[in-house]
């Protein structure tokens, strides 16, 4: 299946399994507009239903991943609108950056080769692998234009960078690199721009080997278990074992047990097992 020119903010090349989902408005540093927040609602929709996106890169054009949300259409041009229109593109926003992203049905990157500012850290944080470019700059300007920063940036922040250093850049608006992203847990590894989509490839290629049913099990499992008591927990995460179980039409526990236990054929701490379905 093709996409070429189905959106026009987006452009989405799948290549050996890998969506390349690419924020396309270089002119606007890839800033999202409420017509890229739309087309976002359908682009992760459609290829949540296209086997031949099997995970997801989030990253940019030019040289930007974004630069978070375009101050005149999303901020001035709205603010004229009515409320219930204001209510419509503050909600399309979320539904894309936090609710699909957030819990997507397969793997997702972000590749983060550029600027990386506001708003852009609500998607960041919601993939769930991160790699960015050394040269990315990454910063919670909202301070500076005279807004606090909005939708969900100081949540994605809370949830994934400490106490101090969040505050430290929420409160001073100061810019920071893809390796010191990296040491404050922003993203998970950052490395020289001329070797990003290498790296990301390797990564995502390591994530078609496995079992789909069970890493979307295991990803969403962590996410869910982080916002529960420990006593929900055991419920829920026991529930979605037995679930994975039912679903997993490879039969990948069976299959991982009898090559581990019975042909004494992998090592699991070290490698995978060898998937037949």
């Amino acid at each position: 299946m093709t996409y070429e020119n189905r959106w026009e903010t987006v452009d989405v090349q799948i290549e050996n399994g890998i969506a390349w989902v690419i924020f396309n408005r270089p002119e606007k540093k890839n800033a999202m507009s409420p017509t890229l927040n739309r087309e976002m609602i359908d682009v992760l929709e459609t290829l949540e239903l296209d086997q031949d996106a099997r995970v997801l890169v989030l990253t940019g054009s030019g040289d930007s991943w974004t630069a978070g949300m375009d101050l005149k259409e999303y901020f001035r041009e709205v603010d004229s609108q009515p409320e219930i229109v204001q209510e419509r593109i503050r909600r399309d926003s979320c539904r894309w950056q936090w609710q699909l992203l957030r819990m997507y049905s397969k793997p997702t990157i972000a590749m983060v080769n550029g600027w990386c500012f506001g708003g852009g850290f609500s998607p960041l944080v919601a993939c769930d692998l991160a790699i960015a470019a050394d040269e990315a700059t990454f910063g919670l300007s909202e301070i500076n234009w005279g807004i606090p920063p909005g939708n969900l940036v100081s949540k994605a922040m809370a949830d994934t960078v400490g106490h101090r250093t969040s505050l430290y850049y929420i409160m001073t608006g100061k810019t920071f690199s893809g390796k010191e992203a990296e040491n404050m847990g922003l993203v998970n590894k950052s490395v020289p721009l001329a070797q990003l989509k290498a790296e990301v490839t390797e990564l995502a290629n390591i994530l078609l080997e496995k079992n789909p049913v069970v890493l979307r099990t295991a990803k969403n499992g962590f996410k869910r278990c982080r916002e529960l008591t420990w006593d929900q927990n055991e419920d829920y995460l026991y529930a979605k074992l037995d679930q994975c179980n039912h679903r997993d039409t490879e039969g990948g526990r069976q299959e991982g047990l009898k090559q581990f236990l019975d042909e004494k054929s992998i090592k699991p701490g070290l490698q995978s097992y060898k998937r037949t379905g």
